[in-house]
């Protein structure tokens, strides 16, 4: 046995049979802190053993901060007028042509 398929069975069987598809698709609700509180455990197992998925959490914990550092602009007002006419254009054409 490799040292990678190791891994991926230690980390499955360890983890909480959690896949890291499962964890990175469950990561906004782990940051949320809106999972069950088995999930949670489930998520916090998994960390435990996939590198990984830890670095994936750091890498979106530092994600979520520099957005949140950044200076809310509101565009221009051409770039508005624009944006609201093509979404009058394409919801008409979603409730059929109205």
């Amino acid at each position: 046995m490799d040292r990678e398929y190791i891994e991926r069975d230690l980390a499955d069987t360890v983890g909480g049979h959690l896949t890291c598809k499962e964890f990175v698709e469950r990561v906004t609700d782990y940051l949320e802190a809106s999972l069950t509180f088995w999930r949670w455990a489930q998520c916090r197992l998994h960390l435990g053993v996939c590198r990984g998925c830890r670095n994936y959490l750091r890498q979106m914990k530092e994600t979520v901060q520099r957005l949140g550092d950044l200076q809310q602009v509101p565009p221009p007002e051409a770039v508005r007028q624009a944006l609201q006419r093509r979404f009058k254009t394409w919801a008409g054409s979603r409730r059929g042509g109205t």
